[in-house]
């Protein structure tokens, strides 16, 4: 029988199988419910491929480097390199070299650690199978499971496909990571008219089966199963992050100003008839003073710092530039178990038949499950809930949970003499009562009571809590193996009621981020009622909770507006997490992502910034570019302050070129072309950029005000354009002060150009005391390593002249006169800085706005 050429798995024609019916699945997939033959199933395998995840795609490092040297400010860094030993300054260029082959061998080592996340996956799933083949039941490898071979799962096994259940005997299995449902989840065979936010026909390839065994019949396998989903979105091509794409504009921008200047001063000078070498010596020195050589080196020791701080924070940096992009995060999804929850079941209260306070229930169920319940989650909590719960206990007889009648009973000896105890779902317990007890008092259980106890019932289930009822009745008979005859006419006697509650820190965590202007969403394939009860715990207005089913309905337009009035989602898909977060990006949103389960892989993956927790799925860590050692929000708020600090220092550096380096230069350019020599001549310029640089080596150890941390932040070309032309034509409008000084004074060439030399790199270097913060610089002091860096420049820089090397540079040692006149105009230029800064500085972060798809290049991993 052959199959239909229909694509099983999520997306295609079967992608909800479990809403149909065993023959329509049957018919689909052209099989039988009695297994493959050997023919049938090497045709599929064929057809289909093998039952595996697709390959992570590899890049090997030297296109890895080459990649990173084609970015525009790594050809503007080689070619500065290159002039600067061309025109005789081999230290110099081949210091830029250095910066340039070690900020790309850093990032290159960086990247390498996330091509392994598609192999964690294939290695997490089961190796083995078990399948019916030729009518006999054979152990295959798990990848040579095809769609429609008969599986049998049990106890233990690892489920290796997509595959509707056609026979269950008490099975569950555990979703957590693949679902966020943190209870163990029954399983049976799908009845009529399923919708599909009823899974429980569905068994997913990667969960793990707790209990019990079933039969099914394979779906979907490899890359169209939801774990394999994840894995391909693992192994596909990765999207710039937010920092690799401004570092790019940036890099763009400053090529442009530098093929513009070299152009312009070239063409102009030889206009006047000036010597074509020399133009063009001095324009290619124009255009390396541009440069912003130790941007590289500044960005990857600052972030390095960063990743030191935060891992003092209890957070591991997997790629460096992850840190300024959770800086610059404006909103943050979120799964729910694990991180909002501490996805520890617990109980939470123990309720008597009229709602009031009763440890009774409790003592007897934990009896029951200590003497002869299963390792459930459920049982498990019952037994940490009252430790000594057995004492005085002695065990007769047991009857495991049954899974068809959905409750589980014990006979025991205790305090009270013989019992049977019967615990399970509220429903069937129920309806096996006859009396109820109220107190000492037993009596009859009245219709007005069941029907309380049942919406009291719902009552706990729309506020995410899970109950089981307790039943008893005196047992005066011997031991005996325990049948439906005897689990009659039994006494209600309450309900347990379980919670997975949120952590202590959760809320207080959300409103600090709230606080930072970071929003919450919270993405989560539980229930949505459990959902919006979890968001009112921790603080968030979830009137409208959006289901994985309400989502599929939505176009990619209609879900990206609808998504900014809705802050919780519940029974979603890992593809919806995906998607949700990819409509938030279009709308202009810098987005992280928190989970820890297979099912979070693709968002983590689709996400800016993707953040993942110390013992979460190896999938979940793989695809994420943070591990936090505390699962705690609280830590992510410390992470987003300081991602911001690091910004804020590499944008230091960025600023100290728009205002100076590039007002010097313009002043270099207009002053040849007045002058009847250079202002300063090409090697000059070269140290001049070379001692302001070295000046600067103390910014990533500089501390950051507050105000500095508040909002998000990023690179805004905008605010930085803005910048450079107010504090540019400053620079240039005291360099003309410094040339009519120096002119009225009759300074020679020689002196000239070192009296400018000087004032130069005094203003230069002093002016970062001005514009690294928004305060006064006396009510802001900077860092003792940016203070010790910055003195040491200027100090090398004042001296040289003076010292026997001056003369090699063509320098000659200015007069007294002079060396006032200097002193006076940098006085004046940083009292005139600070005043114009508020201008210069009024916004240098931008608002997010919406951004065009991905284009899927390479570079975030």
């Amino acid at each position: 029988m052959e199959m239909s050429d229909t694509h099983s798995g999520p997306g295609g024609a079967l992608a909800q199988f479990w809403t149909l019916s065993v023959e329509e699945v049957c018919g689909r997939l052209g099989c039988g419910t009695s297994g493959l033959t050997a023919a049938e199933a090497a045709s599929r395998l064929e057809r289909f491929g093998p039952n595996r995840d697709a390959e992570s795609r590899r890049e090997g490092w030297p296109r890895a480097v080459l990649r990173r040297l084609l970015e525009p400010l790594s050809l503007i860094l080689l070619s500065a390199g290159l002039v600067s030993v061309v025109t005789g300054d081999e230290v110099g260029g081949g210091i830029i070299v250095a910066i340039l082959t070690l900020s790309i061998g850093l990032d290159t080592v960086q990247e390498g650690q996330a091509i392994r996340a598609a192999e964690v996956l294939r290695q997490s799933v089961a190796l083995k199978a078990e399948v019916l083949r030729d009518g006999a039941s054979l152990q295959i490898d798990v990848e040579q499971v095809v769609p429609g071979d008969l599986l049998r799962v049990r106890a233990g096994d690892i489920i290796p496909a997509d595959a509707l259940v056609l026979d269950a005997a008490a099975f569950t299995a555990g979703e957590a990571a693949l679902t966020g449902e943190p209870y163990p989840v029954e399983k049976r065979s799908p009845t009529a008219g399923s919708k599909g936010g009823d899974t429980a026909s569905l068994l997913y390839r990667g969960a793990v089966a707790l209990s019990g065994e079933a039969t099914a019949l394979a779906v979907g396998t490899g890359r169209n199963t939801v774990f394999g989903a994840a894995a391909a979105a693992l192994a596909g091509p990765q999207e710039a992050s937010p920092f690799q794409r401004d570092l790019h504009a940036f890099g763009l921008t400053i090529a442009r100003l530098t093929l513009g200047l070299v152009v312009v001063v070239l063409a102009a000078r030889m206009i006047v008839g000036r010597d074509l070498l020399g133009s063009l010596l001095f324009a290619v020195a124009l255009a390396v003073g541009l440069t912003p050589e130790l941007l590289p080196m500044i960005t990857t020791v600052t972030l390095s710092r960063g990743a030191t701080r935060m891992a003092r924070r209890k957070v591991i940096v997997k790629r460096l530039a992850s840190i300024h992009d959770l800086g610059a995060m404006t909103v943050l999804c979120t799964d729910k178990t694990g991180t909002l929850t501490a996805a520890e079941i617990e109980l939470n209260r123990s309720i008597a038949p009229d709602g009031a306070e009763d440890s009774r229930p409790v003592r007897l169920a934990a009896a029951a499950a200590e003497l002869g319940g299963d390792r459930g989650a459920l049982d498990e909590a019952l037994r940490k809930s009252l430790p000594d719960s057995a004492t005085g206990w002695s065990l007769k007889g047991r009857r495991s949970f049954d899974f068809s009648r959905r409750t589980g009973a014990i006979l025991a000896n205790g305090p009270e003499g013989g019992i049977l105890i019967l615990k399970g779902a509220p429903e069937q317990v129920l309806a096996l009562c006859a009396r109820t007890r109220t107190g000492a008092c037993v009596q009859p259980i009245e219709a007005e009571m069941r029907a309380a106890v049942q919406a009291r019932i719902r009552s706990l289930a729309g506020d995410g809590l899970r109950s089981i009822a307790v039943a008893s009745r005196p047992w005066t008979k011997g031991a005996v193996e325990l049948g439906a005859e005897d689990e009659r006419d039994l006494i209600f006697e309450g309900l347990c009621v379980f919670a997975d509650p949120p952590k202590a820190t959760a809320r207080s965590a959300i409103a600090r981020l709230a606080k930072a202007g970071v929003s919450l969403k919270i993405l989560s394939g539980d229930d949505p009622a459990v959902v919006q009860h979890v968001a009112g715990l921790v603080g968030q207005d979830a009137v409208t909770v959006l289901s994985g089913d309400e989502v599929a309905q939505l176009s990619d337009e209609a879900l990206a507006v609808k998504i900014q009035t809705v802050d919780a989602f519940g029974r979603l898909a890992p593809d919806q997490k995906s998607r949700i977060v990819r409509a938030l990006q279009a709308k202009g949103a810098i987005v992280g992502f928190l989970g820890d389960g297979i099912n979070d892989a693709p968002a983590l993956q689709a996400a800016d910034v993707g953040l993942s927790v110390d013992g979460a799925t190896g999938v979940a860590q793989a695809a994420a570019d943070m591990i936090l050692l505390a699962p705690d929000l609280a830590v992510v708020a410390d992470g987003v302050e300081e991602g911001r600090r690091t910004f804020a220092n590499i944008l230091k550096y960025v600023r100290m070129g728009a205002s100076s380096n590039f007002g010097n230069m313009l002043s270099m350019a207009a002053a040849s072309f007045v002058l009847p020599f250079l202002p300063m001549l090409p090697t000059q310029i070269l140290l001049n950029n070379l001692l302001y640089d070295l000046s600067e080596i103390g910014i990533p150890f500089d501390g950051v005000r507050a105000d500095g941390t508040a909002r998000p932040q990023v690179w805004d070309m905008d605010g930085l354009i803005r910048f450079a032309a107010v504090m540019g034509p400053l620079s240039s409008l005291f360099d003309a002060l410094t040339f009519g000084t120096l002119y009225g004074l009759r300074a020679t060439p020689e002196a000239f150009r070192t009296a400018w030399f000087m004032e130069s790199m005094a203003t230069q270097i002093l002016v970062i005391f001005v514009i690294r913060t928004t305060a006064r610089p006396w009510a802001d002091r900077p860092g003792g390593a940016l203070v010790a860096s910055s003195m040491l420049a200027l100090l090398a820089a004042l001296i040289l002249p003076f010292s026997p090397l001056g003369a090699s540079f063509g320098f000659e040692p200015p007069p007294a006169t002079t060396l006032a006149a200097i002193g006076a105009i940098v006085v004046a230029y940083l009292a005139t800085a600070e005043m114009l800064k508020p201008f210069a500085l009024r916004r240098d972060v931008r608002p997010c706005r919406p951004r065009a798809r991905h284009s899927g290049r390479p570079g975030r991993r």
